[in-house]
């Protein structure tokens, strides 16, 4: 089968690889443009975009140079609305990783962990000109444990999402596509700002957002830092792993060491 793959993101690149390993011809890589990374902001390509050239496929980062009549064109974490010039050619794929029609929208495994949910869905679906919209091919749920970040829930998706479309792309013939049932939700992109932490929350909801989003921003003792890792033990939030700003990740003994036995103010 001849396809055109569209991603991005690094949890992308165990399920492209699957299709690769399949046997089926890629005629082309679509990924977002090269961004600028740390202090000195060096242009640098997408986890997808590094994959596509390791494996001397052809690749795109702008969705007009789109001009293909693939067999398929699948889909997984893109960040791009695809027009009709791209649905139009080709049965178009997406691998979301929600129970849609909930969580629709650009960040459904990290609003899944924010809200502290334990179950979640990979859906195999029809992409149409509303986002998130189509019809599902394929449904398979998977647990989410109290402490899974989002790289570990994303890790989870990858082999579930490959497993899927392999068997899929196999023979798509036998799959009926089955339209969403319930009330959408939608989810929206995180920032900064939402990592900041507001401690008269629940310590539950402390610990979702820090494993949500990977760090949560507050003030101890007068000094910006960020929290790393937590955990909920007994009722209380426990402090794992934190980074002071202009330092190193360490932990947090290490870091109330530093302190010399002051008090503990959290948020000032």
């Amino acid at each position: 089968m001849k396809i055109v793959l569209m991603g991005t993101n690094a949890f992308v690149v165990p399920i492209f690889d699957a299709v690769l390993n399949a046997g089926h011809e890629i005629m082309a890589v679509f990924t977002r443009a090269p961004k600028p990374v740390g202090r000195k902001h060096i242009l640098t390509p997408s986890p997808v975009h590094i994959w596509a050239q390791s494996h001397n496929l052809p690749v795109y980062t702008n969705i007009r140079d789109y001009n293909f009549s693939p067999d398929m064109v699948v889909v997984v974490s893109y960040g791009v609305i695809l027009r009709e010039n791209v649905l139009s050619s080709a049965p178009c794929v997406n691998i979301h990783p929600s129970d849609l029609p909930k969580y629709r929208g650009p960040s459904p495994i990290r609003t899944a962990i924010y809200n502290g949910d334990t179950k979640s869905a990979v859906c195999l679906m029809q992409i149409t000109l509303e986002l998130d919209a189509g019809d599902i091919y394929m449904r398979r749920e998977f647990d989410i444990g109290e402490n899974d970040t989002n790289e570990d829930v994303e890790s989870v998706v990858s082999k579930i999402g490959a497993e899927m479309l392999t068997e899929y792309l196999a023979n798509p013939s036998a799959y009926k596509a089955v339209p969403q049932i319930g009330e959408p939700t939608f989810t929206h992109k995180f920032t900064s700002d939402d990592e900041v932490i507001d401690w008269s929350r629940d310590v539950v909801a402390i610990h979702n957002q820090v494993r949500a989003l990977g760090a949560g921003r507050t003030k101890i003792n007068g000094i910006d830092v960020k929290i790393l890792e937590t955990r909920v033990d007994n009722g209380e939030l426990k402090i794992i792993r934190i980074q002071p700003s202009g330092k190193k990740p360490m932990d947090w003994k290490s870091f109330v060491n530093g302190l010399r036995g002051a008090k503990i103010e959290l948020g000032k």
